[in-house]
């Protein structure tokens, strides 16, 4: 399996502008810039995409998780918080809050690291990865 996302950009770094768009067509010729990256202009920038994928990738592979084990989920609401300094994604700091009846916490907690670990975005960033949640 393949898939695919493109940008555009044109012009200098400060100055210029972007776009980037999914294979999908979910997300096409969405604006990027220095401003929506580094400051707050109107439009998206690569870190935000990144906690999009890791709270989407995060929250599939809990939820197979969570089948594999007899769990079904009614929610799980992820955020992920991109730490972006130095040029670098230092940390993305996944928010979780879960709807998950008869789990206890403990099997939860278990079952909840493993989908941090073994998620593929989560294999893929060379950044700190941490997790906290609240489960109903």
């Amino acid at each position: 399996m393949k898939r695919k996302g493109s940008a555009i950009w044109n012009g200098s770094l400060k100055e210029g502008k972007g776009t980037v768009s999914l294979e999908s067509g979910v997300l096409q010729g969405a604006q990027y810039s220095f401003k929506t990256r580094f400051e707050d202009g109107q439009g998206t920038n690569p870190e935000e995409l990144i906690g999009a994928a890791h709270a989407g990738c995060f929250s599939m592979q809990l939820s197979a998780n969570l089948t594999e084990a007899g769990f079904e989920p009614k929610e799980l609401d992820t955020t992920s918080e991109i730490t972006f300094e130095d040029g670098t994604v230092k940390k993305s700091h996944l928010v979780l809050k879960a709807n998950v009846p008869g789990i206890d916490k403990d099997k939860f907690d278990e079952i909840v690291n493993s989908a941090k670990t073994n998620c593929p975005i989560s294999k893929l960033l060379k950044a700190e990865i941490t997790l906290s949640y609240d489960l109903n």
